[in-house]
């Protein structure tokens, strides 16, 4: 489930570019849709919001918000700088994670899991080198906001693995997702961002948005969470810099330079030592 999730994550980046429409908008519609689509689904488990705790309700409304801020920063960032950029600076969350699910889940970690996370960082920081290194500010002001969208996507994940625990997948991704999509259209009415008048190819990747990446993609993370530490789901989440990259290349024509490749394969690697830690560990999947 999260190497599916990974795969149509990968696919969000191409469709956020090829989307002729402000960051927010995109953001807005992406987490609407989604609400919409999981609605009917939603109308079975309606006694079961009805009797949801309190701290179950907080949880998933937390989580929806820091979604929602989390995807209002990194689709503003493709507006500035490449989808390898972008990916790769989202891609150091596990690094808040980790930290996060040390302090709130009690999550503990092995030395594999810390090899394998520096590794796959290491590979992401790698791929972002070369905007860095060229010095252009849209590209740097881009990367910037990337990063603080990964911030937010790991508050959005250890609150998920919480909620989680307790609470099935389709309620809470049901809550989580029409949470941030309020606020998204909180923030497009606050700066007054369009929300009609685009092309029919515009919202056709506004549904492909929130099917593949969102009812596919993050469903499947949030799927994995009750089963697998924050930390893991979110270093998998790496591979997604390789996979836009790819499909970048295929889609949008956009050439990534040697060290994409050679981020990529770290990245590889350094998910793959992550995950043999959590396989040495024959009690359950929790890190030692």
């Amino acid at each position: 489930m999260v190497l599916i999730g990974v795969i149509a994550v990968s696919f969000a980046a191409i469709f956020i570019r090829m989307a002729e429409a402000p960051a927010l908008a995109i953001a807005f519609y992406r987490m609407g849709l989604s609400a919409i689509m999981l609605f009917p689904v939603m109308l079975i488990y309606r006694d079961r919001l009805r009797n949801l705790e309190t701290r179950v309700i907080f949880l998933s409304l937390g989580a929806g918000f820091f979604l929602a801020l989390h995807f209002a920063f990194w689709v503003q960032a493709f507006t500035y700088t490449s989808v390898s950029s972008a990916v790769v600076f989202l891609s150091t969350q596990p690094l808040f994670v980790t930290g996060l699910g040390l302090i709130f889940l009690g999550e503990r970690i092995n030395k594999w899991f810390v090899v394998g996370l520096f590794l796959a960082v290491g590979g992401g920081l790698i791929i972002g080198w070369g905007d860095l290194t060229m010095g252009e500010p849209e590209a740097i002001r881009g990367n910037l906001l990337a990063l603080m969208g990964a911030i937010f996507a790991a508050f959005y994940f250890v609150l998920g693995s919480r909620v989680r625990a307790t609470l099935g997948l389709l309620p809470y991704i049901f809550m989580a997702y029409s949470t941030a999509a309020l606020f998204l259209l909180g923030f497009c009415l606050l700066w007054r961002v369009p929300l009609t008048g685009y092309t029919g190819s515009t919202y056709g990747y506004f549904f492909l948005l929130a099917l593949i990446p969102t009812i596919i993609g993050h469903s499947s993370l949030n799927w994995s969470l009750k089963y697998l530490p924050a930390s893991f789901v979110a270093l998998s989440i790496l591979g997604e810099p390789v996979g836009a990259t790819i499909f970048a290349f295929f889609l949008l024509g956009e050439v990534p330079h040697l060290l994409t490749w050679l981020g990529g394969a770290v990245i590889l690697v350094g998910i793959y030592l992550a995950l043999g830690g959590i396989k040495r560990n024959k009690k359950g999947m929790e890190f030692n």
